[in-house]
């Protein structure tokens, strides 16, 4: 399949295929004319480099993994890499938990004002807990 029917059917555009095909985890063939050609098997690849870039990985550990795969045998320090990149991970998750604890306190000042105070290290000056002004209910 052509490049512009390969970036519909994964959802990504023409220009993320090749940057791909740049950082070397995709390939293609090229028509006499130079037009890019993928086999069936490139949309199964690309979905799984997106899953891998979503989940935060950059293009040398996806390289390794894509490579590692194809190859059936992990390459040198991926075991290392991907525990590297497992206990960042939980860092980042532990920060984004506290930021949507801190966002219910605040969703719960802003529905209910006249009820709740707002708590010191949410407060504008960071001083005595005040309730919430002009906020309307």
């Amino acid at each position: 399949m052509r490049i512009g029917e390969l970036a519909e059917k994964a959802g990504v555009t023409p220009r993320a295929l090749r940057y791909y095909e740049e950082m070397g985890l995709l390939r293609s063939t090229r028509t006499t004319s130079g037009q890019r050609i993928y086999d069936a098997a490139a949309l199964d690849r690309v979905t799984v480099i997106r899953e891998l870039y979503g989940a935060g990985l950059g293009s040398d550990l996806v390289s390794s993994i894509l490579t590692s795969v194809e190859n059936q045998r992990a390459e040198d320090g991926l075991l290392n890499a991907l525990t590297d990149e497992r206990a960042q991970l939980e860092v980042r998750m532990a920060a984004l938990r506290d930021a949507a604890n801190r966002l219910d306190v605040l969703i719960d000042l802003v529905e209910n004002p006249t009820t709740h105070v707002c708590p010191p290290s949410l407060s504008a000056d960071g001083k005595a807990p005040t309730r919430m002004k002009n906020v309307p209910a």
